[in-house]
């Protein structure tokens, strides 16, 4: 196993859910940082979804000294070392190319790419990646796919995401292969929204229970 993906496990392991961040307005960012840690969950991916992603991440990095803030959405090397220059300690992308796999060989922060075919793990695990994103874990055929790779690709582990919810992510988090799943549903839009970190809080605590 690589550094990078010791680094990456290191970061993660032990949280069993990450939650998926779409951060519209900034000034949201920081309070619900403190709220997701408050509640059991520091690390957490601000994915580049919307204009503000990148300050939020520098907000984060910068003022919230318990979490562990990622960057998701990450398509190429360009928004790679964006982030990471904004203080991203991880970068989640849905996919794996050559040029995502060279600016993650060029830097230290560590890459988790999603894959959900056979030949796309194996392209990751030849470039000495054995922790990836399965992404979208619902409709790329979910538990039953992850329960399929677990014999052939034995070395593997995948952090699912997409249509994950608090009704099957405990059922996701009991496979061998899975390390921890992302989702959205401890940080709901209105409640970002209408500034209820005490809700979101709450939501984290009851999410970071879910363990193996």
């Amino acid at each position: 196993m690589t550094s990078k993906t010791e680094k990456l496990l290191s970061l993660l392991d032990g949280q069993p859910v990450i939650p998926v961040l779409k951060i519209a307005n900034v000034a949201d960012a920081v309070p619900l940082a403190r709220a997701l840690a408050r509640g059991g969950l520091p690390a957490i991916e601000i994915t580049l979804r919307t204009a503000s992603a990148l300050e939020a991440i520098r907000q984060v990095a910068a003022e919230v000294e318990e979490a562990i803030v990622g960057a998701g959405t990450i398509l190429d090397a360009a928004q790679f070392e964006k982030a990471a220059a904004a203080g991203s300690r991880f970068i989640v992308s849905p996919g794996i190319t050559r040029e995502l796999l060279s600016a993650a060989d060029d830097s230290n922060v560590p890459l988790l790419p999603g894959a959900i075919t056979p030949s796309e793990i194996m392209a990751a695990r030849e470039a000495g990646l054995r922790f990836l994103k399965f992404f979208p874990a619902e409709q790329s055929g979910g538990i039953a796919s992850l329960k399929a790779f677990a014999s052939p690709l034995a070395d593997v582990k995948f952090c699912p995401t997409g249509g994950i919810s608090g009704k099957n992510a405990a059922d996701y988090l009991a496979l061998s292969n899975v390390i921890c799943i992302g989702g959205s549903w401890v940080a709901p839009d209105e409640l970002v929204k209408a500034g209820k970190w005490d809700e979101i809080e709450a939501l984290a605590r009851a999410a970071s229970t879910l363990r193996k």
